[in-house]
C-alpha cells in the first residue's frame, strides 16, 4: 500500500483544478485518488469530464484519466476516500465558505485556492516562505469547528506573489508606502485565448476585487496572531491598480516603495537573493531552491523568458533603481497558476504536513 497521503481535488475540472492534477502527478508525498466537481461532471471519468476543455499544455496524466468524478456536494462520500483535499471550486463566496467548513468538519483538512476564507479570523493565509508561523492559528480554528484534525488553510491572491515576498525580504528597512500596478494574465480568470478572443491585442483596466486584495492581503500575511485571530500589520500602506493584459500565464508587477530606513541598491539585492524560508530549510518537494532572483538586464524579467523560473515556483525581479518620488522602484514577475495558485497551495500543504497538521486518517 502506498505511503503517500490520499488527496482529493474539489473543483478538479476547472483551470486551477487541472493545474493541481498536473502538478500532483508523481508527487513524492501526495497521490490524487478522488476528484469532485459540479453535478454536471459527476459520474463521468475524469478524461470525459474535461474533454474539449483541457487547458494545460501537458496531457492528462494517465493516473487520473479513469477516476470517476464525484459530486462535490456529496461531502461525506468524497471525504471518506481521502486524507485531505485541495479546493478550487467555482461557487459563490458564501457557498465556498460553507462547503469548505463542511469538509473540515468531516475531519478532512482543506487547503484552498479560493478567496472565500482569506479573511476568516482563524484561517491562516500562507505564503510558506513568509509566514509559516500563521499555521499556529489552526489550533484556535479547530476549537471553533469542534474538530480534531479538520481545518481550512488558504493561499493568498495570485497577483501579490510578484511583490509581497520582496517587501518581506526587505522588512528590516521598514517599507512604509507602496504603489503597485499589476499586469495580470488571462489564466487568472480561468481563461485561454480560445475562451476569450476579445483579449487578443486588448487591455482591460479593471479586475473585480483585485485591487482590494492587492492592497490588503499582504498586510494580513505580514500580521501577527493575537487572541485567537490574525491581526493585520500596521505601518505599511499599499495602493494598487490591477490591469488585465493579453498574456496567457504570468503576472507582472511594477512597484514603487518608500522606506523608513533607506537602504542601498546593493543591500536590497542582497536581501532578495539570499532570502529563504522554511520550505528551503525543510527541502519541501515543491520548494524553489532560490525563491527570489534578481536579473540585471534592462529588459528582464519577461513573461516569455522567465515565467517558468524554478518550475514556476520562483519570483523574478528586475529594474531595481532609485526613483524621483519614491526611494526605489522595481518590476516583479511570478507564475499566476503555479506559484500564485495550485503550486502555492501544494507547497502550503507540504509545509502543513511537515509541521504535523496533515496526516493519514
Amino acid at each position: 500500500m502506498s505511503e503517500k497521503l490520499k488527496v482529493g481535488i474539489l473543483g478538479g475540472t476547472g483551470m486551477v483544478g487541472q493545474r493541481f492534477i498536473t502538478l500532483l502527478n508523481n508527487h513524492p508525498w501526495f497521490e490524487v485518488v478522488s476528484i469532485a466537481a459540479s453535478q454536471r461532471s459527476a459520474g463521468l471519468s475524469y478524461e470525459d469530464a474535461v474533454k474539449g476543455r483541457w487547458k494545460m499544455t501537458e496531457p492528462i496524466p494517465d493516473a487520473v484519466k479513469d477516476i470517476i468524478v464525484k459530486d462535490v456536494k456529496n461531502v461525506n462520500e468524497v471525504s471518506g476516500d481521502v486524507d485531505f483535499v485541495f479546493s478550487a471550486v467555482d461557487m459563490t463566496k458564501d457557498e465556498i465558505r460553507a462547503i469548505e467548513e463542511e469538509y473540515a468538519k468531516t475531519e478532512t483538512p482543506v487547503v484552498s485556492n479560493n478567496s472565500a476564507h482569506r479573511w476568516t479570523k482563524d484561517v491562516p493565509m500562507i505564503i510558506p516562505e513568509v509566514n509559516p508561523g500563521h499555521a499556529d492559528i489552526i489550533e484556535f480554528q479547530k476549537k471553533r469547528l469542534n474538530t480534531k484534525r479538520g481545518f481550512i488553510a488558504v493561499k493568498p491572491n495570485c497577483s501579490i506573489q510578484s511583490y509581497a515576498p520582496v517587501l518581506y525580504a526587505w522588512r528590516e528597512f521598514e517599507p512604509r508606502e507602496v504603489v503597485v500596478t499589476t499586469y495580470q494574465a488571462i489564466s487568472g480568470a480561468g481563461k485561454t485565448f480560445k475562451d476569450w478572443p476579445e483579449m487578443e491585442g486588448n487591455i482591460i483596466p479593471y479586475i473585480g476585487g483585485e485591487e482590494e486584495k492587492s492592497e490588503q492581503e499582504p498586510l494580513r500575511i505580514f500580521g501577527r496572531i493575537e487572541n485567537g485571530e490574525i491581526v493585520k500589520a500596521s505601518g505599511l500602506v499599499i495602493t494598487s491598480q490591477c490591469i488585465r493584459v493579453p498574456v496567457l500565464n504570468g503576472h507582472t508587477a511594477a512597484a514603487f516603495v518608500n522606506f523608513n530606513k533607506k537602504p542601498t541598491k546593493e543591500e536590497l539585492i542582497e536581501k532578495m537573493v539570499s532570502f529563504s524560508g522554511e520550505p528551503q530549510r525543510l527541502s519541501l518537494p515543491s520548494a524553489p531552491t532560490q525563491f527570489i532572483r534578481y536579473m540585471e538586464e534592462d529588459n528582464r524579467p519577461q513573461v516569455a523568458l522567465d515565467v517558468d523560473y524554478e518550475k514556476g515556483m520562483g519570483i523574478s525581479i528586475g529594474r531595481l533603481r532609485e526613483d524621483v518620488l519614491f526611494d526605489y522602484k522595481f518590476v516583479g514577475l511570478s507564475h499566476n497558476t503555479i506559484r500564485g495558485a495550485a503550486g502555492g497551495a501544494i507547497l502550503c500543504a507540504e509545509l502543513l504536513k511537515a509541521k504535523g497538521f496533515i496526516e493519514k486518517k
